[in-house]
């Protein structure tokens, strides 16, 4: 062990630690949960305090060596090579002033080490004097946690999402010509191909990862600039919009000084909006895989419309069994993540005053999001929906024996004489062809003109979503 010091003394530090005195304190007030801020966050707060130096050199209040030396350990954390000294438990205090300080400590350290100093000796950085320098946890936590999440949704959700998008339109593809009959209300309803049934799973997700673009949009107001409270007091007033140009080089995104300051540091709407969003993208992937576990159960005494592929042996007791554990997997990601936008939005309501206090845990609940729901539509696209196949005979079989075809005759017998025929038809086990000409409705020729499945999969062809 070796000594460091902060304001309220001299602690014990591990000796490989890069960390100091305040990042100790902390670790030894909060052994709650044994969980870490989120790798992506750690990541986007040495890209900030990369960017802070920059500017601060920019602006000649920061000496060009010292800017070196900061950007150097700072950008090691971005890349990830520094997380191990970030040890400090999701539940802390609320602002993330332990995590700030904890960035501090460890650039300024690991600065001593390019320089060749002792670990500890502020020299020839210190970690508030130059490491934070125009700064506060107040703006920027908030800063990193628009800016982290921003990424994880350019870089890794919304990408994930075009991927199963992909492999939804391939299958509609390749489902095209295959009838099957339509369901609503899980009862039977008029026919659609099942190409047509996938173009809408496809559709969605699609409309997936246009949410999670959005939502980067919705994140681009930074409050770094605000200091303390949101006036900005011991920064200078282009800090923010240099650390915003730096980080748009960076990151490729389009970042901004928040309009309000107050706003972005009191309030955290935009990353509830965010979490709506996360929801949103949750309830579709959601639906997409149950409806394909529906379509695919049996094998023999269930729809059984499609054939999952078997990615393993399904029971401890039932031989030979097959369970769709994809689609299950998905169902459990879109409730846990349901649970954490909950718990985003939560997290927005209890910000009092002049800042909100749940920031680490919030961002928790991002980037967790994040990181389930890309993780999810990746899998489930490579290990289910591109192994999809359908049984063709069997959705002929479901679409022969189904009593719904009757809305076809509609325009020709009227509502009241085709119900009369359904009912007929189900109550006798005949067919409504059957049915339709012991009753002398139709002609044979205009019946099977007007019970033609296919037919009723495109009464208006060449409309948009039709085909």
């Amino acid at each position: 062990m070796r000594a460091e010091r902060d304001s309220m003394g001299e602690l014990p530090v591990p000796d490989e630690a890069l960390y100091g005195a305040s990042t100790q304190r902390a670790v030894l007030n909060f052994p709650i949960s044994g969980h870490p801020l989120p790798d992506g966050f750690l990541r986007g707060l040495g890209l900030v305090k990369l960017a802070a130096a920059r500017a601060n050199e920019e602006l000649g209040l920061l000496p060009p060596e010292k800017s070196r030396l900061i950007q150097q350990a700072a950008r090691e954390i971005a890349d990830g090579r520094l997380s191990a000294h970030f040890p400090l438990d999701v539940f802390q205090t609320g602002s993330g002033t332990s995590t700030n300080m904890n960035a501090n400590e460890v650039i300024a350290n690991r600065a001593s080490q390019l320089a060749g100093q002792p670990l500890g000796s502020k020299r020839p950085i210190h970690p508030n004097d130059d490491v934070n320098l125009g700064q506060s946890s107040n703006d920027v936590i908030p800063t990193v946690l628009h800016v982290s999440v921003a990424v994880a949704l350019h870089l890794r959700l919304a990408p994930a999402l075009d991927t199963l998008a992909a492999a939804l339109e391939e299958r509609s593809r390749a489902f095209a010509g295959i009838v099957k009959i339509g369901r609503t209300h899980l009862m039977d309803a008029t026919p659609l191909t099942l190409g047509q049934e996938f173009s809408g799973y496809a559709a969605q997700a699609r409309k997936a990862a246009a949410r999670a673009r959005r939502a980067t949009e919705t994140l681009a107001e930074l409050a770094l600039g605000g200091t303390a409270v949101g006036t900005g007091l011991n920064c200078h007033p282009e800090f923010s919009a240099r650390v915003c140009r730096i980080l748009n080089a960076e990151t490729g995104l389009a970042f901004r000084e928040a309009a309000n300051h107050f706003e972005a540091q009191g309030g955290r709407d935009d990353c509830v909006e965010v979490a709506g969003a996360l929801a949103a993208i949750a309830t579709a992937l959601a639906k997409i895989a149950n409806d394909i576990r529906l379509l695919g159960s049996g094998p023999r005494a269930g729809l059984a419309e499609l054939r999952l592929p078997a990615t393993q042996p399904g029971s401890s007791i039932m031989p030979g069994k097959v369970n769709p554990v994809m689609c299950e997997m998905l169902v459990q990601v879109g409730l846990y993540v349901h649970g954490l936008t909950q718990t985003a939005a939560l997290c927005g309501r209890d910000g009092h005053l002049e800042l909100n206090v749940t920031l680490p845990l919030l961002a928790h609940c991002l980037h967790e999001s994040i990181h389930c729901l890309a993780n999810g539509a990746n899998v489930f696209a490579a290990r289910c929906v591109a192994g999809l196949e359908a049984d063709p005979a069997r959705c002929r079989e479901l679409v022969d024996r189904s009593l719904m075809l009757v809305t076809a005759l509609n325009p020709f017998i009227g509502y009241d004489q085709a119900a009369a025929v359904a009912k007929e038809a189900f109550a006798t086990g005949r067919t409504l062809r059957e049915v339709v000409l012991a009753r002398r409705l139709m002609a044979a020729e205009d019946l099977d003109r007007a019970l033609d499945p296919a037919a009723m999969t495109r009464p208006y062809a060449g409309r948009p979503g039709s085909e």
